[in-house]
């Protein structure tokens, strides 16, 4: 009988052994999966970072353009304006006359 104890306590020692063993790889697990999501999330808050800055540059940029060409399209009808006016203000300036005086 002591030995069927012995070897019944023996078991449960092994057992409890076999728990522990388990339950401390089971909170390594745990620690390791912990740090891989907390390194996921940096990896990927990092990408979206550089993703944002990549698509504001380019907004930027494509805004730049298109505000120079806007730019210079004013201006070049400011010339044109200008040069129309230095063509015919004189004749604008004849029929400004014509129209007051002959009402």
């Amino acid at each position: 009988m002591d030995t069927v104890i012995r070897q019944i306590s023996e078991i449960e020692a092994a057992a409890a052994s076999v728990m522990d063993d388990a339950n401390a790889r089971k909170k390594a697990f745990a620690q390791k999966m912990e740090q891989e999501t907390i390194d996921f999330d940096q990896a990927l808050e990092k990408e979206t970072d550089a993703r944002i800055h990549a698509l504001r540059s380019d907004m930027e940029t494509e805004m730049n353009t298109r505000l120079a060409r806007q730019k210079s399209d004013a201006e070049s009808l400011l010339q044109r304006m200008e040069k129309n006016y230095e063509d015919h203000h004189q004749e604008y300036a004849r029929k400004l006359f014509r129209s007051l005086t002959e009402e």
